[in-house]
């Protein structure tokens, strides 16, 4: 999923066979940086598995977009009609991250929809053994959903860009 700096930057896929085929190697990094977020959740420093969580997400967000040719220098790229639908399916989906830079201030909206899940990781990580097994679920489970619903959201906005139907959305 990652690209170097020599690759050009991708556009949106055109198919439904590329829309799945990104779909399908962005889930495999979510759940990769999800056992990574995981895996932070149990080292019982204060604030280390927030500073991971945060890193990994905003690195991981950036990512997604531009497999699905959806960052802001990929979009303004497209065919002026195309740059319209890509920005109409943004506004229909209701994404605050889609198709945009991922700054602080974006990561926190998401970051607000997991608060209480985080806060419940912070305060049972330091029980010996279960806590840092909670705190590492449920560090997983936060990184994942973010990851599977931005994944769900370019999905829906590759498929309007491309002039596709709108699937049934992946999330649960």
């Amino acid at each position: 999923m990652p690209r170097t700096k020599t690759q050009p930057l991708a556009l949106v896929p055109a198919s439904t066979r590329d829309i799945d085929a990104a779909a399908h190697r962005c889930r495999k990094a979510v759940m990769k940086r999800a056992l990574i977020c995981a895996t932070a959740a149990v080292v019982p420093i204060p604030g280390i598995d927030l500073a991971v969580d945060i890193g990994v997400l905003m690195k991981m967000l950036q990512e997604i977009n531009a497999e699905f040719g959806l960052t802001p220098q990929q979009i303004e790229l497209l065919a002026p009609k195309r740059r319209l639908s890509a920005y109409k399916a943004i506004a229909a989906v209701g994404s605050s991250v889609v198709g945009r830079a991922i700054t602080r201030e974006a990561l926190s909206l998401i970051v607000k929809r997991i608060a209480r899940r985080m806060a419940a990781q912070t305060t049972v990580k330091y029980i010996p053994l279960a806590g840092q097994a909670v705190a590492a679920t449920i560090s997983f489970a936060a990184i994942k959903y973010i990851g599977d619903a931005h994944i769900d959201d370019c999905v829906a906005v590759a498929e309007a860009v491309a002039g596709r139907r709108r699937r049934a959305r992946h999330r649960d």
